[in-house]
């Protein structure tokens, strides 16, 4: 495999990342139709929050990424879902997945030392901050549900 495929793998590994968290966000989103301000406001700062900061440095990590080495980038859509569900565990259950999903992108790609070798000090920061930035989302979520509807 030559240098250049091996960065485009690397960046397709990070596309994975950002899909995912885009479905987190928008599960996230549905949820926060279904609940009352008080809790919209604990989703936003505890779930939310993290996740839209995690995914927007996720896109600039894969952009600069793209752009320093001409590697062939994607436009991402933005986050969407629709659901005639009115049961807001069920999108939070869906968007931690999908965190969790994108987590694993994260470690899985910081763990096989690509960013080392064919990367830059840029990606790997990116990488470390988007990962960083979901590391508690899930327990976040776990004291979430705990105490919804109280």
């Amino acid at each position: 495999m030559t240098d250049r495929e091996t960065r485009q793998d690397l960046l397709d590994g990070i596309a994975a990342a950002i899909e995912h968290l885009g479905i987190a966000l928008a599960q996230f989103g549905l949820a926060y139709e279904l609940l009352d301000e008080r809790s919209q406001d604990r989703l936003e700062n505890e779930l939310f929050g993290p996740v839209q900061k995690a995914y927007g440095r996720a896109q600039r990590t894969y952009a600069g990424f793209a752009t320093r080495f001409g590697l062939t980038a994607r436009e991402f859509a933005p986050p969407t879902s629709s659901s005639g569900s009115r049961d807001v565990r069920r999108f939070l259950d869906g968007a931690i997945e999908a965190v969790d999903e994108a987590e694993r992108e994260f470690i899985d790609l910081q763990d096989s030392m690509l960013p080392v070798e064919y990367g830059d000090a840029e990606l790997r920061a990116g990488l470390a901050d988007a990962r960083s930035l979901v590391a508690d989302v899930r327990a976040n979520a776990r004291a979430f549900t705990r105490t919804l509807g109280r």
